[in-house]
């Protein structure tokens, strides 16, 4: 789950539809992991944070998980280390003998209790943290992206649980200049540091799921030259500098209507259902930057709308902002040894779900998406039973 801004309302609405998810689903072991946790003035919102893992852990939905693990980059201080990542952990009480990995001793701890850690998680052995170079994006001066990384056992089956953050698009002008842009460039570059590091030589590998904000956008070059293939370009420049400050694409015809409006941080399209219409389908064949990374990635078929950038409005939890193009920037993807012990069915039943969670709320400016699976006991081996049901989140 993405929460950028954890304001009252938001939270209550995000703990809201999480529950109907958990409810829904009823998953023996949940992962949670959150980017931008307490928002972007994270100092201000400490109280919100405090209460939102309170009402989680307390909460009456969660009671039959007796076990769980809580990992909060609270350190805002330290612009060097600081990622405003959050990850949660919950295990069923009808799970048994679960296992985590100490990093540090190298070798599994047999998980009891709930136990949180906060603050400086540069000393806690269970995770691998990382905050991104500075000079990876050197136009955010106090980029908070980084990654952390845990290892869990079950049923004898290993694998790594990593929430990650990429960089954004710092702005549309400059998104639009080249295909793919310069930012995808950026995002690629810090994608592929944190998956050679997690099949570093340091640790036997395992298999592993990625997932949180990658901020993956669509190659605005290709989508705007799509959605205003008829129209004619107004380029405005500012007087003392020259430099474009905003485009406007009008039709050529219909008294030379506006269609869309690009500024560094507007992006303004006439008709939002394009985006919203059969999920957004139509514009999947712009969402191209994973294909990188097909040798090392894979990822279940998208039937969501784009999850960023929806109105952090109460009573508009299907609008977006006009602020960038919406995209699909919230996945939760896999390696392919992965794939192999999720797709494993005993009778053909759907037991694999992708989808997003609150699609009719405020959720914040980001939409979490969810991914339910069973995985198989002893999976790997080459004997495995369909045993308990997992959700990675």
């Amino acid at each position: 789950m993405q929460g950028s801004r954890l304001t009252p309302g938001i939270w209550c609405n995000s703990l809201s539809s999480l529950f109907q998810v958990v409810h829904a689903h009823k998953p023996h072991f949940m992962a949670l992991h959150c980017q931008e946790f307490g928002g972007k003035n994270y100092e201000a919102s400490m109280s919100h944070v405090d209460k939102f893992v309170k009402e989680l852990l307390s909460s009456d939905a969660m009671k039959d998980y007796n076990r769980a693990r809580v990992y909060l980059d609270e350190n805002y201080k330290s612009q060097e280390h600081f990622t405003a990542l959050g990850s949660f952990y919950f295990l069923h009480e009808s799970l048994k003998n679960i296992y985590q990995f100490d990093f540090k001793a190298k070798k599994y701890k047999k998980v009891t209790g709930k136990e949180i850690y906060s603050d400086t998680l540069e000393s806690t052995p269970m995770l691998e943290k990382e905050k991104f170079p500075q000079d990876y994006f050197p136009e955010c001066k106090w980029s908070r992206k980084g990654f952390i990384r845990t290892r869990w056992c079950i049923t004898d089956c290993a694998f790594d649980l990593v929430n990650i953050h990429l960089f954004h698009d710092a702005s549309n002008l400059i998104a639009w200049e080249t295909s793919p842009s310069v930012y995808s460039g950026i995002r690629h570059k810090a994608l592929g540091y944190v998956l050679d590091r997690i099949i570093d030589q340091r640790f036997e590998k395992v298999s592993y799921f990625v997932f949180g904000d990658f901020n993956f956008r669509l190659d605005a070059k290709a989508v705007v030259e799509t959605l205003c293939a008829k129209a004619t370009m107004q380029t405005i420049r500012a007087a003392d500098t020259n430099e474009v400050v905003k485009l406007i694409f009008r039709e050529s015809d219909n008294d030379r209507k506006v269609m869309l409006q690009l500024e560094k941080k507007l992006f303004d399209y006439f008709n939002q259902d394009v985006f919203r219409d059969n999920n957004g389908t139509a514009l999947l064949e712009f969402d191209r930057e994973l294909s990188v990374f097909k040798d090392r990635l894979y990822e279940l078929d998208i039937s969501f709308p784009p999850s960023y950038p929806y109105s952090e409005d109460s009573s508009q939890g299907r609008q977006y902002m006009n602020t960038r193009c919406p995209a699909w920037c919230d996945r939760i993807l896999m390696s392919h040894s992965a794939k192999e012990l999720i797709l494993k069915s005993e009778n053909d039943e759907k037991i694999v779900i992708y989808d997003h969670i609150g699609p009719n709320v405020c959720m914040g400016d980001h939409k979490p998406v969810f991914l339910s699976f069973r995985i198989a006991a002893g999976a790997g081996k080459p004997i495995a039973n369909v045993h308990k049901c997992c959700v990675v989140q």
